[in-house]
């Protein structure tokens, strides 16, 4: 059996874009914003679609 390759595809609710950095609204000591990173519950950060299931195509007799 061989493998059909899937093509990769970003993922429907990030768009490609796993991780993002929130600010927090409030500031450090040495003036920098604090922020938090979130990651996508979707992709679980890949950034790209899971596919549904693996396909498998038999070649030859």
């Amino acid at each position: 059996m061989q493998h059909t390759h899937a093509h990769t595809r970003p993922c429907p609710a990030c768009g490609g874009f796993p991780v993002v950095a929130v600010t927090a609204g409030g500031r450090h000591l040495d003036g920098s914003r604090v922020t938090i990173r979130v990651t996508c519950p979707g992709c679980k950060g890949t950034g790209t679609a899971t596919p549904a299931r693996t396909t498998l195509t038999r070649a030859g007799k």
